[in-house]
């Protein structure tokens, strides 16, 4: 739970995701607690009474098996912690300003097309494997910029407005605020 109306999970099919209780289902849920309208009948949500509202979804790779919200540290954000059947070990850290998200959407936007993969899968569609990656950031892909030849680096520190030392700072940023 990350909050009363909001929940984080894994699931056999190797997705992470973040649901959320739909604004005025209390009401909807007190005005008819068993769900006894019929609404399956008038082909409202597909027969189910009650759904979530999907907040995210993002494509592992590997089947989770635990998931934990915690602080690492003292100082530090709290973060959303994974471990997967291969040994892996994630975190998910939410943004604190639009600045931010605007950085890494672009970023990764740009090394979607700059690095490109080894089997020649697009990375959008492997993120997107079961259902749309939604409103998640591929830290994995991000690292990647620290590997690239100085050069690419370059061009997409240009599109970025920024020079490269200054991106690779920002990346380092939002790795010190997980430890």
């Amino acid at each position: 739970m990350l909050d009363e109306d909001t929940l984080c999970g894994l699931d056999k099919f190797e997705n992470f995701f973040v649901n959320r209780l739909p604004v005025g289902c209390e009401d909807d849920a007190e005005d008819d607690p068993t769900a006894t309208k019929f609404k399956w009948e008038n082909g409202y949500l597909n027969g189910a009474a009650f759904k979530m509202d999907k907040v995210n979804q993002f494509f592992l790779g590997e089947v989770g098996t635990c998931i934990q919200k915690c602080k690492l540290s003292a100082g530090s954000s709290e973060v959303i912690l994974f471990g997967t059947t291969m040994g892996s070990i994630g975190a998910l850290i939410p943004f604190e300003s639009r600045q931010d998200i605007d950085f890494f959407v672009h970023l990764q936007m740009y090394l979607q097309i700059e690095s490109q993969p080894l089997c020649g899968r697009d990375h959008q569609s492997f993120r997107s494997s079961i259902e749309p990656q939604k409103d998640v950031i591929d830290g994995d892909l991000c690292e990647q910029f620290n590997q690239m030849e100085f050069s690419k680096q370059r061009v997409i520190s240009e599109e970025l407005d920024r020079t490269p030392p200054e991106v690779m700072k920002k990346l380092e940023s939002l790795r010190n605020k997980i430890l």
